[in-house]
């Protein structure tokens, strides 16, 4: 790979890990081209992107994004592939179900809407994540429910007060 090919792989990364805003990196060394084609598949059918690239060459990308990826600097080691996808938990759910049959992927590390995951061990806490989608519907319904609680007993309170009214006007 010459240098200008370098340059469009790094500017592609780049464009890549701005688009999709979360990405996984794994180790999938030592699989024959069989897995890898294999895990490709599940990646497309999950409708995660999968690219391969040198780790200096995924430094870099991280570097022009602009962001504080430090942390994650230290797992780029072996041999490296990058899961984007626009779910942040879609990709923790495929290494799960793919590790049924092999022991790669690895999770070396995720970086979701700004918070970086290190480590094998995080897959679970991945896997539970909840969208900020999910999160605003909860906060939402939190919100709304004393609202609704308040709204229930003024009507139900304005219906005993109505029925009190009745009948001290029937009595008096």
């Amino acid at each position: 790979m010459n240098k200008e090919e370098k340059h469009e792989l790094v500017l592609a990364l780049t464009e890549q890990m701005k688009e999709y805003g979360n990405f996984y990196i794994t180790d999938t060394s030592n699989l024959t081209v069989a897995k890898i084609n294999d895990i490709r598949r599940k990646c497309f059918e999950s409708d995660i992107t999968m690219k391969v690239a040198k780790n200096s060459l995924i430094q870099k990308a991280m570097e022009a994004t602009g962001g504080d990826f430090t942390p994650m600097f230290d797992v780029l080691k072996g041999s490296s592939s990058i899961l984007f996808s626009k779910s942040a938990t879609a990709p923790a759910k495929l290494i799960k179900q793919l590790r049924k049959r092999s022991e790669k992927p690895i999770l070396k590390a995720a970086y979701i809407d700004s918070s970086i995951f290190i480590g094998d061990n995080q897959i679970e806490t991945l896997i539970n994540l909840k969208s900020k989608e999910q999160l605003v519907g909860e906060i939402i319904g939190l919100l709304q429910s004393p609202a609704k609680n308040v709204i229930s007993a003024l009507q139900s309170g304005g219906n005993i007060l109505a029925g009190v009214v009745k009948t001290l006007q029937e009595r008096g």
